[in-house]
């Protein structure tokens, strides 16, 4: 579905991404792991079209990333993005206007099921109920590629298993996802592959049972030797 081939994202002198070559397939949840400032975000915002990469390759499914795979990739972002005077309503109406897999039955149930209040504008909303409202939204959409950068970002411990409910809920065998996040023992629970980032490389990845066989070791005592420096 995603592929990338010696791909780099600098910033003046620094690289945030490097040489990264991975392919994404239909049918598997993925978590990018990595601490603050490994690449994963630059990553997703060049599989996004937000950012072009520097040097090497990414193509959604066979083609260069444009119109038509931003018709059918859906990423949610770490920052807010909404603007303070919209609604939950409202959000959902833009969201409907910019998107034809939009969903706005769904979403309107995923807010019931969050406890969220349509009417309720966003600048009055608390970093919790804005995480769930860009997971509602994006979740929403019948896309492709479905990339959620630290979905579980401002969740308290208690609403965190409802979150990852209705992500796998929203999971079909014909989509990917990609999640990433620092509460690497939530995700272990849920995902088939994982990649791990170390200051824009690849240095790890493949499938997790097949990485716990080989190592011996769960993805949170990989996580811990990867990053322990």
């Amino acid at each position: 579905m995603l592929t990338c081939k010696n791909l780099t994202k600098t910033y003046r002198n620094r690289a945030a991404v490097q040489n990264l070559t991975l392919s994404l397939s239909p049918g598997r949840i993925y978590a990018l792991l990595g601490p603050n400032g490994s690449g994963k975000t630059t990553f997703m915002k060049m599989a996004a079209g937000l950012v072009k990469p520097t040097n090497g390759e990414i193509l959604f499914e066979d083609q260069p990333i444009g119109i038509h795979s931003k018709e059918h990739i859906a990423y949610m972002p770490t920052e807010s993005y909404f603007y303070a005077y919209m609604t939950g309503k409202d959000v959902g109406n833009y969201y409907h206007d910019f998107f034809q897999d939009f969903d706005s039955e769904k979403y309107f149930q995923l807010l019931e099921t969050m406890n969220l209040d349509p009417t309720q504008k966003v600048a009055k909303m608390s970093s919790g109920m804005m995480a769930k409202l860009k997971i509602a939204v994006t979740l929403s959409r019948d896309a492709h590629l479905i990339m959620l950068d630290e979905p579980l970002n401002g969740i308290d411990i208690i609403a965190r298993d409802k979150i990852i409910s209705t992500i796998l809920e929203s999971f079909t065998p014909e989509k990917t996802f990609v999640l990433s996040s620092h509460l690497v023992d939530e995700l272990e629970k849920v995902i088939d592959h994982a990649i791990f980032i170390k200051d824009g490389e690849l240095v790890l990845e493949g499938e997790a049972e097949k990485l716990r066989a080989e190592y011996g070791k769960s993805i949170v005592t990989l996580y811990k030797e990867i990053y322990a420096e």
